[in-house]
């Protein structure tokens, strides 16, 4: 039904083969556009969307279960309770 198709990267202008088994599992998710960089490229966007450290930033936040202070890799906000990990692990 598939057949391996060569795709040209919109980045580095390399081909890469989109293989038969990666339009298979594409079809399966539903998703209905082909990749349009090769994996080098893909994973050097991943990387530079995160600052080049490939770590996130973390915010302090005080837990409002147990009022432990914890690190929460999103900003926390007056309106919602934060959690730290054992605290949101048992809810």
């Amino acid at each position: 039904m598939y057949n391996d198709k060569t795709i040209v990267c919109k980045d580095c202008g390399q081909e890469f083969i989109f293989t038969a088994g990666e339009q298979e599992f594409f079809a399966e998710k539903g998703f209905s556009n082909e990749p349009q960089r090769c994996k080098s490229c893909r994973d050097s966007r991943k990387q530079n969307s995160r600052g080049n450290t490939g770590a996130r930033e973390m915010f302090s936040a005080v837990c409002a279960s147990c009022g432990k202070t914890c690190k929460v890799p999103f900003e926390p906000r007056n309106d919602r309770p934060v959690y730290c990990s054992d605290c949101f692990s048992k809810r």
